[in-house]
């Protein structure tokens, strides 16, 4: 990367991006709703059962000027654009935002939180990890707490952070694929005594579509 490159990159204009796709909404409030996804590349988090692993190490994805993504997402019929990773906001994401609203497109984030905020968001869906404490300013600003769970102590977790939100945050629980069938259980089971919680399946896997 040169030097006009890494200038670009800083400023938002050029993004790394892994890919971008029309398809459904799969998890959390939003399911089953049509949107644009975005996916840029670099993650330090790297949870062992992430699906999107690829998306981790930046060398390997493609320097992309924002121009170019905003394009393709004004060319499908829906005007949502989802913007995941790997962890979005390690790129400056005020240009993208910026464009995208431009266009009339409303602007959606995934985000482990572990970085400051960038660009404007119609929502913002907060999925803490772990291994990295999300920025404690987020909590406040929040539309979305989703709360991965693994195993039985991912509840305490799930409360822990559940503290920290805004009235107003919609909260779910969603079990980890490759693990469901053990964990599914143990989700219906908690959300039945503790209705504030709701379930998020990942419909799109479900529906074999990307």
């Amino acid at each position: 990367m040169n030097n006009t490159e890494k200038k670009l990159l800083k400023e938002g204009k050029l993004l790394l991006l892994v890919e971008e796709f029309h398809s459904i909404q799969g998890e959390g409030f939003n399911s089953g709703k049509a949107a644009y996804f975005i996916r840029l590349g670099g993650c330090d988090v790297k949870c062992k059962w992430c699906d999107s692993k690829e998306s981790w190490d930046i060398k390997n994805h493609t320097l992309t000027k924002t121009d170019s993504i905003v394009a393709n997402a004004v060319k499908h019929p829906a005007k949502a654009v989802v913007v995941t990773g790997g962890e979005p906001l390690k790129h400056n994401l005020d240009c993208l935002c910026k464009k995208l609203k431009n266009a009339g497109i409303k602007t959606y984030l995934e985000t482990c939180g572990i970085y400051k905020i960038s660009g404007k968001w119609d929502w913002i869906c907060l999925s803490p990890k772990k291994n990295i404490y999300p920025l404690p300013g987020l909590f406040g600003i929040i539309n979305e707490l989703k709360i991965i769970i693994c195993d039985k102590s991912d509840f305490k977790w799930a409360e822990e952070n559940a503290k920290r939100v805004n009235k107003n945050c919609k909260l779910y629980l969603q079990p980890e694929w490759t693990n469901k069938n053990k964990t599914l259980p143990l989700i219906i089971d908690y959300i039945l005594k503790n209705p504030k919680w709701e379930i998020s399946l990942q419909i799109h896997k479900y529906l074999n579509i990307q």
